[in-house]
């Protein structure tokens, strides 16, 4: 994370405080009229010597479906590192209004193992700000090492859109976009059955309490009809579906396309590639709604080279 000043905090920050903030941060955009520039901010957030709750990861393993492991799941590393990336979208120079912001994809590559018993060094920025059609994206990026250590062990690349907000001097995309084929349902290879506490369940062992996971009125003061399934709960989920065959080390991509309102059935398929010698090599997966056939998101799992 080079050409950025980086900030050393003392502690994880609070998520609920960050959304508390981010709150007022557009209450006053709105009685104001302004926002933060046109430029992220150069900075780097740091926490060090972070270590997993064992009671908080169990709970984790438990909802997500992770088999009990003294390796972190990659969504829990995630999930761990989100306040310190919410922390620099917090920042009063980050440009883009925070709350209601789309999650449209997720990268993370785990190059190591991350045992429990480790205490680690986190570090979050914002960069590559860009048009999108429908707005403006950014890139927040998390990196995880081992304690003074310089190998970074997991890291993670998560797309966000602010709909709706075209700030100056940043053009849309001139390139048409090309529609994606239309897609073909599979037999699936799972079903899964959401409650509408599904939201409130993750938040609880991920700290992500957005209101628009959390309940219907929370959710309608947003502006959504229902409340939604957290996007990393369903990744994190697909992920643990592939299973242990994917080992330690590997790239996790997620791509959100639709979401998936509360209470909900979700049908997943998961397809494996194997190399020539029979070792895993690949799992795609996709997630859609039985009933109408629109896919929620998609994704694959693949050994690193």
């Amino acid at each position: 994370m080079s050409g950025s000043q980086t900030v050393i905090l003392g502690e994880m920050p609070s998520l609920s405080k960050l959304y508390v903030n981010a709150a007022a941060a557009a209450a006053r955009r709105r009685v104001l009229g302004t926002h933060g520039g046109t430029e992220l901010p150069a900075y780097t957030h740091e926490v060090r010597g972070v270590k997993a709750d064992v009671a908080n990861l169990t709970a984790y393993q438990h909802l997500i479906g992770e088999s009990a492991s003294d390796v972190l799941p990659a969504g829990f590393i995630h999930a761990l590192a989100f306040p310190l990336a919410m922390s620099v979208m917090n920042r009063d120079d980050f440009p883009l209004p925070l709350l209601g912001m789309i999650h449209l994809s997720n990268k993370v590559v785990q190059s190591a193992p991350v045992l429990f018993t480790q205490a680690l060094d986190i570090r979050a920025q914002v960069e590559n700000l860009r048009g999108h059609r429908a707005g403006t994206q950014l890139d927040v990026v998390a990196e995880v090492r081992a304690a003074g250590r310089e190998e970074v062990r997991w890291r993670g690349v998560s797309t966000y859109l602010a709909k709706g907000v075209f700030l100056p001097g940043i053009d849309k995309p001139s390139v048409p976009v090309t529609p994606p084929p239309p897609f073909s349902v599979p037999d699936p290879t799972a079903l899964w059955q959401l409650g509408v506490d599904t939201g409130r369940a993750y938040a609880a062992v991920s700290g992500d309490f957005n209101p628009i996971h959390l309940s219907v009125l929370t959710a309608k003061a947003l502006g959504m009809r229902r409340s939604l399934a957290h996007g990393m709960y369903l990744a994190s989920r697909a992920l643990a579906d592939v299973g242990a065959v994917r080992g330690d080390s590997f790239r996790w991509d997620v791509a959100f396309e639709a979401p998936v309102f509360l209470p909900a059935r979700v049908a997943l398929d998961i397809s494996t590639v194997q190399a020539d010698g029979g070792a895993w090599q690949r799992s795609g997966y996709v997630a859609w709604n039985p009933l109408s056939g629109r896919r929620h998101f998609s994704g694959s799992v693949a050994a690193l080279p």
